[in-house]
């Protein structure tokens, strides 16, 4: 058995594995393609690739060949390392990705706060006389408050992510369990109830499902609906699982990227490019676009995981050394 965290134990190098990691590589490259291109098109207002289909014309053509390049740059990675090991790929995603999920993570729990905070001193008037009314005026818009609050602590939170190792789930969970009991104690105690409360537990709740599912992944914690598959050998499941993690996992996650981020009016890009907020308007959380944004990431995450787990499963099904063993959960 291997240990994640003691990177020396993992497999530098192995027999040749062009196929499978020329595979996995161009969907990591396809995704930064993919992403890229949305934010030139939603951001900056360019035609997107599928427009060299209709005439988009030269920035149309920029865009698919940016898609080009991506997986050209993948071909050329697994060229020049031949005898890369799929483990040590398999390692370099997945430590990747919990970065990615470290630092959505700290996101939410700073903006969760300061934006709690914000509402209820918006709530409540602490703002008349601290500042002044135009200052007042913008806290009470929820674009400002994204460029010159969430940003910045967006910002922030990456960069206390690369110094951060634990994935922060427990935190977040007892984070919710604080805030439910405020709810109860408020509402209960003192008869006292904001519309802001009830946002923030919604907000950490859709972050600790949504973000902490790629980690899932890694660790095995997903229901196996298991009628064979305890009984197959190591090589056989790997076998199903790269299957598995190609026909069901990568699919499934390119489905709700494809459908969430087509085009300007799409239900991911259309809230977050808007700033969106809940029908209670002022009186609560400036953050309903961050939910929207929730379901981006855990389709990039999940991807990028499935792609770490695709290496796995190879590497178990040419019974390469360094397999993680895990006790599948029947249900």
């Amino acid at each position: 058995m291997i240990d994640r965290n003691d990177k020396s134990a993992i497999l530098q190098c192995s027999e040749p594995a062009p196929a499978a990691r020329m595979f996995g590589w161009s969907m990591v490259a396809a995704l930064a393609a993919f992403l890229a291109n949305n934010v030139l098109t939603v951001a900056f207002g360019l035609p997107g690739p599928a427009a060299v289909l209709t005439g988009g014309g030269g920035l149309a053509w920029l865009q698919a060949a940016l898609c080009a390049v991506g997986v050209s740059v993948a071909v050329f990675y697994v060229l020049r390392t031949p005898r890369r090991a799929l483990r040590r790929d398999a390692d370099r995603l997945h430590r990747f990705n919990m970065y990615l999920v470290r630092a959505c993570f700290w996101t939410v729990l700073l903006v969760g706060i300061a934006d709690a905070a914000i509402a209820l001193a918006r709530v409540e008037g602490f703002f008349a006389g601290l500042l002044n009314e135009e200052t007042v005026r913008e806290l009470g818009r929820s674009r400002w408050v994204g460029w010159h609050v969430h940003i910045p602590l967006a910002v922030v939170g990456a960069i206390v992510a690369l110094f951060s190792r634990a994935p922060g789930f427990d935190w977040l969970a007892l984070l919710i369990v604080v805030a439910e009991l405020a709810i109860v104690i408020t509402r209960f105690v003192f008869s006292y109830e904001q519309a802001l409360m009830g946002d923030l537990v919604r907000y950490w709740y859709a972050a600790l499902f949504l973000f902490a599912s790629a980690y899932t992944l890694f660790d095995e914690g997903h229901v196996r609906v298991d009628v064979l598959y305890s009984g197959f050998g190591r090589t056989v499941r790997g076998y199903v699982n790269a299957f598995g993690a190609i026909l069901l996992g990568m699919t499934t996650c390119w489905v709700i990227i494809a459908i969430g981020f087509d085009g300007r009016q799409s239900i991911i890009n259309s809230p977050v490019a808007n700033f969106e907020i809940t029908q209670t308007g002022g009186v609560g959380m400036f953050v309903k676009y961050h939910m929207a944004l929730f379901l981006a990431v855990f389709a990039i995450t999940m991807l990028i995981q499935f792609v770490s787990y695709y290496f796995e499963a190879v590497a178990d099904y040419r019974d390469d050394p360094g397999h993680r063993d895990h006790e599948p959960a029947a249900h």
